[in-house]
């Protein structure tokens, strides 16, 4: 189950060729080089800083300490840039407050502004006035009996933003959506272009009785422009009401020489159904770099990243096949430029803001990052205190790939020791965290969709319990011979259960992961697939998968087999081979001998500290786990799987007094038959620890993980389960 060499090869030519703008240049033992987002620059704005102009915000939701009418011009963050060529920017703010209702008094304007990067501040020059003085605008507007008619935030909800040859600016808007396109001066050249695709509610055009299929506010978020100007790329921010694929967004080409759509669409796939689209940017004839994002912000961030797409070059389901160019919650900051400017401004740096919305490719390939504040209501950075607006630099330097540890790290359920568990967001900290492969539990719902939850009841790891259109769904089953009472999963469709959120299982031992309880969904097995093969570990190679079958023997015997919709995603993700990085586990025996039949990805017996596998329990057969593990066990195992998933006290046990015993053959037994051995699970608190690395008499403080994962490293552990992936990879290596 180690990562073997030629699955080091493989992942090394994967990353080379998907991220590295030059070839990766091979070294001694099989060293190569990665990508590594590194921040060069940053310099930002005072959220509270107001440009010239008549007050704004009276109507603003008041946040953070600030309460409108501001006694000028607020300037809510940059949604959209277009680099000016010298050094300098035009930034376009969005429609100011959040929404058309409360808007009329900001101005619509596209700001000049110099970012002064050794002072690390942002000079904020000229600006241009939207405006529609030749009444290019057939609806009423804010400002309609004035000469200038100064458009507003109450008209339009501008996003986006390119440059044609010509000097003048197209924008995307989002609340009809529509295309605007105005002169350099800011003046409307014609009428707002309509999107074939659609209206949302905000649409001034919306008819009585028309069901609009664009969601408010999911309009065009994102458009790049071709170079030579002619052709324009709007992105859906949203999913369309009415698909039933709700990760999909949809790419539109327009000819601005026809002044129409062409017709051509492409599809692209979000991570998770509520992920919007932030912006766009061409950076050759057909690919774009795009970002995905959520609505989370600070430390509940999930996805704050940008994506490389190639128009001609598409998946099985037709999606648009995307790269990871990086992750903007983990860039590196060597200088640590902006440290103590708030959360996530170290080494690595971070910009975990809500409305990551601006990615612009500088003429030397370095990408010009930025933000919009939403003021002043975004608290990323620092509680209680309004978002400044950011300018990053990002380097995409390539730096040689450090060298892959020996022992396999598996972010158990993610990294559940600081979010909660089994959920993307646990997952992407593993990943972010260096773990080498990402750990869910899976059950099924009623409708047969794998959903990744430590229990099928899941009373303790969602809020379903407090959700009265719930209360009759709560049962006693019997689940594997146990008597259990709560609500499960396969009493719940998928659309069901997206409803509900996550928990922390364990609230007395993590007070601090309750911080995050109520925001995330439960993901299914696709989404975590497709996080975990957008990904790329600290060393350079995929991100592996480590599914474990839950109660297997249970769900079969109600029409629910979990193993043929596992393999099922497994190859619509395309990790169903022998070199994908992918170990399926299970405590019973009987299934994994059937999936030994039916694929070629390795496989691992889990085997517990006490008790036998349901399987055999149920089919009569009197051997327990401990039979499992005698070499005669151990002999059979190897017949249908390549690793073992062991107990720590298998491996270790421990003395009466809580100490450390004597090593048992178990290890050594294994390798003799050519099984791996990964150990469970290594968590930092004192009550899970041997007692000589126990901090203190306090069950839930922290202790000497990295001390205990080190005496069964020595006794020949290949691979470990951690709640802490963080400081098992630290420790290892």
């Amino acid at each position: 189950m180690r990562r073997t060499a030629a699955l080091s090869v493989l992942a090394a030519a994967v990353t080379a060729a998907l991220l590295a703008p030059t070839p990766a240049i091979a070294g001694d033992r099989g060293r190569h080089t990665v990508v590594q987002p590194t921040l060069v620059a940053r310099a930002t704005l005072s959220a509270d800083f107001l440009a010239p102009g008549p007050p704004s915000g009276a109507l603003a939701t008041p946040a953070n300490g600030r309460q409108g009418p501001f006694a000028g011009q607020v300037i809510p963050g940059f949604s959209g840039m277009v680099d000016a060529g010298d050094g300098t920017f035009w930034a376009l703010p969005d429609n100011g407050f959040g929404t058309k209702a409360n808007s009329a008094d900001f101005l619509l304007r596209i700001y000049h502004v110099t970012p002064q990067w050794q002072s690390g501040q942002i000079e904020v020059g000229e600006f241009l006035s939207l405006s529609d003085p030749d009444r290019r605008i057939d609806f009423p507007i804010v400002n309609d009996a004035t000469p200038e008619r100064l458009l507003t935030g109450a008209d339009f909800d501008v996003e986006s933003v390119v440059r044609a040859t010509d000097g003048s600016f197209w924008i995307g808007e989002e609340s009809g959506p529509f295309l605007l396109h105005v002169d350099a001066t800011g003046k409307l050249l014609a009428a707002p272009v309509p999107f074939v695709g659609g209206r949302s509610p905000q649409n001034p055009y919306l008819q009585a009785g028309e069901t609009p299929n664009v969601r408010a506010s999911r309009g065009f978020e994102a458009l790049a422009g071709s170079r030579d100007g002619r052709f324009l790329y709007p992105i859906t921010e949203g999913a369309f009401v009415d698909d039933a694929q709700q990760r999909r967004r949809t790419i539109y080409e327009f000819d601005t020489a026809a002044g129409a759509y062409t017709g051509r669409t492409w599809a692209y796939q979000t991570h998770q159904d509520a992920n919007v689209i932030g912006d766009a940017f061409l950076t050759g004839k057909r690919e774009l770099l795009v970002i995905e994002r959520d609505d989370f912000q600070g430390a509940a961030a999930v996805m704050k990243r940008v994506y490389r797409i190639d128009l001609d070059r598409t998946d099985a389901d037709g999606y648009v096949r995307k790269t990871l160019v990086l992750d903007a919650l983990k860039i590196a900051n060597p200088d640590h430029l902006g440290a103590g400017d708030g959360y996530g401004t170290d080494d690595p740096f971070s910009l975990p803001v809500q409305s990551f919305e601006t990615v612009v490719q500088l003429r030397d390939g370095r990408l010009l990052l930025a933000n919009d504040n939403n003021y002043p209501g975004n608290a990323a950075r620092i509680a209680g205190t309004p978002d400044d607006t950011e300018m990053a630099l990002v380097d995409l330097r390539q730096v040689r790939a450090p060298k892959a540890g020996d022992i396999t790290v598996v972010g158990h359920r993610g990294a559940s020791g600081y979010r909660p568990e089994h959920t993307l967001a646990s997952y992407e900290l593993a990943i972010q965290q260096c773990a080498d492969y990402i750990e869910p539990d899976l059950v099924s719902t009623k409708d047969g969709v794998l959903v990744a939850r430590h229990e099928n009841e899941i009373s303790g790891t969602t809020d379903v319990s407090a959700r009265a259109e719930f209360a009759d769904r709560r049962a006693t089953k019997t689940i594997d011979g146990r008597s259990v009472t709560g609500w499960f999963t396969e009493d719940f469709t998928l659309a069901e259960l997206k409803t509900l959120r996550a928990k922390e299982r364990l609230p007395a031992v993590r007070p601090a992961n309750t911080a995050f309880d109520g925001l995330y969904e439960v993901p299914t097995l696709d989404e975590v697939l497709d996080l975990a093969r957008h990904s790329v570990s600290c060393d350079g190679q995929p991100v592996g998968v480590y599914p474990e079958t839950k109660h297997p023997t249970y769900f079969d015997s109600i029409g629910l087999s979990l193993e043929e919709p596992l393999l099922a995603q497994l190859t619509a993700n395309g990790l169903n081979d022998k070199r994908s990085p992918v170990i399926i586990q299970s405590f019973e025996t009987g299934n994994l001998r059937e999936l030994d039949r039916l694929t070629k990805v390795g496989l691992a017996q889990l085997v517990d500290c006490s008790g036998a596998p349901y399987d055999l329990v149920a089919a009569g057969d009197p051997r327990t786990y401990a039979d499992l593990v005698t070499r005669a066990g151990l002999r059979q195992i190897a017949t249908y799987a390549d690793g073992v998933g062991l107990c720590k006290d298998r491996m270790i046990p421990r003395n009466p007094d809580a100490t450390l015993g004597t090593p048992t053959p178990v290890i050594r037994d294994a390798h003799k038959v050519g099984l791996e051995v990964h150990g469970w699970t290594f968590r930092r608190e004192n009550q899970f620890l041997p007692a000589e690395f126990r901090s203190s008499a306090d069950p839930n403080a922290v202790g000497d993980l990295a001390g205990e994962i080190r005496v069964f490293v020595k006794a020949g552990m290949d691979g470990l389960f951690s709640d802490n992936p963080d400081i098992a990879a630290a420790t290892v290596g």
